[in-house]
């Protein structure tokens, strides 16, 4: 997850995204026997989901909505939200760290289990002012048969 997550949005090279007939986006990533597919709509406000697998095989995934507040630019925004991706902790290699602080922004991450099956909040504050929100949840998929 963390080679993935590195070589994705956090790199911001929209080059080598996918522009998909329904107007989503996706940013796929394959390093020997794994592989990822991030697949979003958005702009304001965005949506997606993060599958990971291994030797073909979906094995974890994360869904994920956010928000850039009205009148605010989302570009500077998301370029802190990249500078706290970057800094993912490796013991939750899900999103940001707990907070960062970069000048007058803020980022805060809270979650509750770990990544075999959490849920979490991260939002950017500038001057103490909610910019940004976003919300996501996952875990470990298609460990066992079932439906």
């Amino acid at each position: 997850m963390l080679d993935s997550n590195a070589a994705g949005y956090i790199v911001g090279d929209e080059k080598q995204w996918i522009k998909e007939p329904d107007s989503s986006t996706t940013i796929p990533f394959t390093k020997k026997e794994w592989s990822s597919h991030d697949n979003f709509f958005g702009g304001e406000p965005y949506g997606g989901r993060l599958v990971v697998s291994y030797n073909g095989k979906p094995c974890w995934i994360m869904v994920y909505y956010g928000w850039v507040a009205e009148g605010v630019k989302p570009d500077s925004v998301y370029a802190m939200l990249r500078k706290a991706l970057k800094n993912m902790p490796a013991d939750y290699p899900v999103r940001g760290p707990k907070e960062l602080v970069d000048g007058e922004y803020l980022y805060q991450n809270t979650w509750n289990g770990a990544v075999e099956r959490y849920v979490g909040e991260e939002q950017i504050t500038l001057n103490g002012n909610i910019i940004y929100k976003a919300n996501y949840l996952g875990g470990l998929v298609d460990q066992q048969l079932g439906v």
